[in-house]
């Protein structure tokens, strides 16, 4: 799953205690977001993932978590530590997402490849206390109202877990919902510093989502609007709390040239304000548990 076999920095132990666990609930992020981002009605027929879509995807993957491993490896650790204006914005509460690239969705055949970051900083917060809301699986229904349906666990080895999700979006008049199940593995650079990489191993679209009559369509499969995810978590706790900054990625089928005048806004906008939210959601369930604990 990670870039290579060999990951050249220190693995953390898996550990049972929500405490001390690796964080899974950001990959929520990125569902919501790539849902809100192709859920359209541009979208709504029926595809297949090609093999050449996955192909491209596949090398593009690859390109970017190697660059996000070797940027783990460096003092600056953080994307954002390279723009001191841009990490005092997110130190001072703001919370920034942004497009990767040229500002632009890449392209694939027969499909897209679209790739956001976003920061956040947690203050009076640990990386403990960050890691044991977003492995709080029980919780995200709550946390993540009303996109996260139900998640849970499915298995745990060493660095490795699997965790299933069901979410929906609901876009204009589409209702968009996908049944997924996901892997993770996580990585301590040092007490101060982690980082994950998830990916997604089978998605599922839900067709007809709340009717009696709906059913979970096979992988690769149905109207495209996630074929693929991907994403790159880092974790700083410095400065009084801890800064969250990911790389998100997500395929999926291109939208018609005749269309992209009514697709291109959703595009661009309503990824942004679901990562905004998700991250400002997971901030305030953090901080209500540092409160609490106070």
């Amino acid at each position: 799953m990670a870039c290579s076999r060999r990951v050249p920095v220190r693995l953390a132990r898996k550990q049972r205690g929500k405490s001390d666990s690796a964080n899974h609930g950001y990959f929520v992020l990125i569902v919501l977001a790539l849902l809100a981002l192709v859920s359209t009605p541009a979208q709504s027929a029926a595809s297949e993932l090609k093999e050449q879509t996955r192909v491209a995807w596949d090398s593009y993957v690859r390109s970017a978590c190697l660059r996000a491993e070797a940027r783990a490896r460096e003092s600056s650790f953080l994307r954002i530590s390279d723009l001191p204006e841009r990490r005092l914005h997110v130190q001072a509460g703001e919370t920034l997402v942004w497009r990767e690239g040229d500002g632009h969705p890449a392209t694939a055949p027969h499909g897209l490849i679209h790739d956001w970051m976003g920061a956040v900083f947690i203050p009076k917060a640990t990386i403990a206390d960050v890691l044991a809301v977003t492995r709080d699986y029980d919780r995200y229904s709550e946390i993540f109202k009303p996109a996260v349906v139900e998640a849970k666990e499915l298995d745990a080895a060493g660095n490795d877990d699997r965790f299933s999700m069901l979410l929906m979006q609901k876009v204009l008049f589409v209702t968009a919902a996908m049944k997924g199940e996901y892997e993770t593995r996580y990585v301590q650079v040092s007490a101060k510093r982690w980082y994950s990489i998830s990916q997604s191993t089978r998605l599922q679209a839900i067709e007809k989502f709340g009717l009696p009559d709906m059913r979970a369509l096979p992988p690769d499969q149905g109207p495209g609007y996630i074929w693929r995810l991907y994403s790159f978590t880092k974790f700083e706790e410095s400065d009084g709390g801890v800064y969250i900054e990911m790389e998100a990625l997500g395929l999926s089928r291109d939208v018609p040239i005749m269309l992209r005048w009514l697709v291109n806004p959703i595009v661009e906008h309503l990824p942004r304000n679901s990562m905004q939210a998700t991250l400002g959601q997971t901030r305030d369930a953090v901080l209500a548990r540092v409160s609490h604990e106070d």
